[in-house]
């Protein structure tokens, strides 16, 4: 794991596409921005954690026709809300 110090509006360059860029600090909660062409899937950790979860119980469930990516643009869909 690499670890980077950075003060608000500093950035780290991921690759040539990718910026994520200190926003604010306040107490123990960070803000990020994460700027990332469209086809880049950027999610939280429990939402990556329960869209994975999602897509093993579809495919261990044979009755369910929903595919592994149509049960990501669901549930990305959910939480949008």
């Amino acid at each position: 794991m690499l670890i980077l110090s950075r003060k608000i509006d500093e950035k780290i360059k991921i690759g040539n596409d990718i910026t994520i860029t200190l926003i604010d600090v306040k107490g123990d909660q960070v803000k990020i921005g994460v700027e990332a062409p469209r086809d880049v899937k950027v999610f939280r950790q429990e939402v990556f954690d329960a869209i994975q979860s999602e897509n093993k119980a579809a495919a261990d469930n044979d009755t369910n026709n929903i595919s592994g990516i149509d049960a990501v643009s669901a549930l990305s869909d959910l939480l949008k809300r």
